[in-house]
């Protein structure tokens, strides 16, 4: 194939011709496919559904010190839930608190936490003006919704092929004393499934920040999210909270997980970990929000896991059990997303896209100038993206280039089906945009 940059302007016509013919036989199958979220699809909650008996009706749920987890208490989460939280994310069982569901909500509560009241007894956010929030970009619309929320700046970072441009976050934190985060997805990257490099990990942990309430949001959300579990694809990411220690930079950050992509997306257990001084101010001020979390639910996550992993105190072995049986649901998904675009689009010089070694997106480059119009072909035929734009702060991609693809929820026929219509409609933009039309 000729790569479209290289085609004469009547061979461009012949292209847009074959390719508009096309994209209106997909409008004609009445398609409703939905690639926009990393939902789990039916068939990963069903095989969770384990998870619903793992506590026993005829006995009283009770934990390791015999606390009845029915009953009020125990704010940081049970212990056992605890230190399940700690292993998975290789911290200290007393650098844990557990919370509901939801990871996100965890973060929200730091932000508004350190707006109300400031960070380790500095001045409330809320009291300083203009401040700044760093955002890897493309990243995660989520993380930079709340920031927007709160009035912060976001300032997009480019991301690297071993992560943030850390030559630039150094600059804007270690000088600038308005910045006072920065997100990060540290493994698999939302949506470029990206790992940082031991170095990025260690020139994070070495920041000597002009803020003294700067902190870094470490989000691991795909800690144990490998796709290719038994081969030698698997990621690694070096641990930020030793590699702080190394530099005698202990406080500097916050990290976050969830269950919600391992058991239920919508009953799962969260953890927020920092170090001590940082966790014990969270827990003074969550001591006045509220009670206690769940207790019940991390139990029955305990007990589940346990049994996944061959018996009481294997609870990281049965998370490591559980993801294997995900990555057999999902890899193929992703396998085939990878092929439909390498055969659709390979050649045609106008897309790149990287194939993740784990995570829960592809993040697909188009021809600069047209991810917005590709996104609205595809929608004009059934198929729902992410909106273009929204890997970036305040929805605004300056090459309108970035698209994110969401592999888990769709079946196979469904994906394929998808895939082609988006590499026809990721063809038929650049075409248009390479004749000058509907520029």
């Amino acid at each position: 194939m000729v790569e479209y940059q290289q085609m004469t302007t009547a061979q461009l016509q012949d292209e847009l011709d074959s390719l508009t013919k096309s994209h209106s036989e997909y409008t004609t199958r009445a398609l409703k496919l939905n690639m926009s979220r990393g939902k789990p699809s039916f068939e990963q909650l069903d095989s969770a559904m384990d998870l619903m008996t793992a506590l026993p009706a005829d006995q009283r749920p009770l934990d390791l010190d015999g606390e009845d987890t029915r009953n009020y208490g125990l704010l940081r989460g049970i212990p056992e839930a605890r230190q399940l939280m700690a292993d998975y994310l290789g911290v200290a069982y007393g650098n844990i608190i557990l919370g509901g569901s939801s990871s996100l909500n965890l973060m929200y509560d730091s932000i508004a936490r350190a707006m109300s009241f400031g960070v380790a007894g500095n001045t409330p956010f809320s009291q300083q003006a203009r401040l700044k929030f760093l955002c890897p970009s493309p990243g995660y619309d989520r993380h930079f919704a709340i920031t927007a929320l709160f009035g912060f700046e976001n300032i997009a970072i480019p991301m690297n092929d071993d992560g943030p441009d850390m030559n630039m976050v150094e600059r804007l934190v270690n000088q600038d004393p308005t910045v006072k985060g920065i997100w990060c997805v540290p493994k698999y990257s939302n949506p470029q499934g990206i790992t940082y490099s031991d170095q990025v990990v260690r020139r994070f942990a070495a920041l000597k920040p002009a803020a003294p309430d700067f902190r870094i949001y470490w989000d691991n959300a795909y800690a144990v999210h490998d796709l290719y579990p038994d081969s030698n694809k698997a990621d690694d990411l070096l641990s930020l909270t030793l590699a702080c220690e190394e530099a005698d930079n202990p406080d500097i950050w916050y990290m976050f997980a969830s269950t919600a992509k391992i058991s239920f997306a919508g009953g799962g257990i969260s953890a927020l970990a920092s170090s001590t001084s940082n966790i014990a101010q969270i827990e003074a001020l969550m001591s006045i929000q509220t009670i206690c979390p769940d207790k019940v639910n991390q139990l029955r996550h305990v007990r589940w896991f346990e049994s996944l992993g061959g018996g009481q105190g294997k609870g990281l072995d049965g998370i490591k059990a559980r993801m294997k049986q995900l990555s057999a649901m999902l890899a193929p998904k992703f396998d085939i997303v990878d092929q439909v675009l390498s055969e659709d689009l390979g050649g045609c010089g106008i897309a790149s896209w990287i194939k993740p070694n784990g995570g829960y997106f592809i993040s697909l480059e188009v021809l600069p100038g047209t991810a917005k119009r590709t996104v609205q072909l595809c929608a004009e035929a059934g198929v729902t993206l992410t909106d273009a734009g929204a890997t970036w702060p305040y929805g605004v991609d300056p090459e309108d280039s970035n698209i994110r693809i969401a592999p888990s929820y769709p079946s196979i026929e469904e994906l394929e089906q998808a895939s082609r219509l988006l590499a026809v409609s990721a063809r038929l933009a650049a075409v248009e945009r390479l004749l000058g039309k509907g520029v």
